[in-house]
């Protein structure tokens, strides 16, 4: 019987809050500095595109990878070179610097009204099958962050490969408040 990756896995990078998520005196940062975390600096895209464009109450941020505070990107293949606990650590950080892009593009957290849908990309070995597990970093965090409106639609694919070989990819869509 095989045992799943994630089994006894208790102590995630996203931990729980404190408080109630529902809790609306909390802003969207005091959520993100409860989870000890802080937006990062945002990349400069790597080809000729932007990393966010807002179309009608739709914003759309361009696939983001695990990239660190430094700069330094998370590399390797799931189920090779990676585990999928390191992977799902990987997708935190990547929804991190969604995040960061987001208050680049919007200011506040606060005016997203609905995390509308992910598509995560997982740099995996042809036989990986656990690539929802991976993505779930970045959905826990935006379920930690935003509350029920951090629920969302969302794809996870295993692809040969990735830009600079990163671990995982993610694009999100939101909607914001009029």
């Amino acid at each position: 019987m095989r045992t799943h990756p994630l089994a006894g896995f208790a102590v995630l990078l996203c931990r729980p809050l404190p408080i109630k998520i529902e809790d609306k005196l909390m802003s969207h940062f005091e959520r993100l500095d409860a989870l000890g975390l802080k937006p990062l600096p945002v990349p400069v895209p790597i080809g000729k595109f932007r990393n966010a464009v807002k179309a009608g109450g739709l914003i759309y941020v361009s696939g983001q990878g695990p990239r660190e505070a430094d700069g330094f990107l998370h590399r390797g293949k799931l189920g090779r070179d990676v585990s999928v606990i390191d992977g799902y650590k990987h997708a935190q950080l990547t929804g991190l610097n969604i995040l960061s892009v987001l208050v680049h593009a919007i200011g506040d957290l606060g005016r997203v009204s609905q995390v509308v849908k992910l598509l995560g990309f997982v740099n995996a070995c042809d036989d990986f099958t656990d690539h929802p597990d991976v993505i779930n970093g970045c959905s826990d965090l935006f379920i930690n962050v935003f509350g029920d409106i951090g629920q969302h639609a969302r794809s996870a694919i295993g692809v040969s490969s990735l830009p600079n070989n990163i671990t995982v990819e993610i694009e999100a869509i939101f909607e914001l408040r009029s």
